[in-house]
């Protein structure tokens, strides 16, 4: 099982950045799609990105496409979230998630296999 863990949190301004970091425990992670999922309070789950084994594939939300990037560094076992024009309604726990390898590129949280804690995301206005 790969365990993951979600860095990069914090708060920021309206119209500011920051990057988010998922850090998977062990090489294998190569193989494997991955997500960023997110959680506003009081709100269900919602698929944010998702990026395919070597980075060539991605599918974005309609509401966060055009500003934010998915990418990862299969050597350093990352998968990072470039989050830029940030508004209020980004405000959130940020999970990212790592499916079956193989699997097709998918925007349903119940068909990830492992997920990270979560890092927070507060952007003011």
């Amino acid at each position: 099982q790969v365990q993951l863990v979600e860095s990069g949190g914090g708060l920021a301004q309206a119209g500011g950045s920051l990057r988010l970091s998922c850090a998977a425990s062990r090489h294998s992670f190569n193989d494997h799609p991955m997500a960023w999922f997110r959680q506003a309070p009081g709100k269900e789950r919602e698929f944010v990105a998702v990026i395919n084994w070597n980075g060539g594939i991605t599918d974005y939300a309609v509401s966060v496409k055009g500003r934010f990037i998915i990418s990862r560094d299969n050597a350093k076992n990352t998968v990072y979230l470039q989050m830029n024009s940030l508004k209020p309604e980004d405000t959130a726990t940020y999970f990212c998630a790592s499916n079956f390898p193989g699997s097709q590129l998918s925007r349903s949280g119940a068909e990830y296999e492992n997920w990270g804690h979560g890092t927070r995301v507060t952007v003011s206005s």
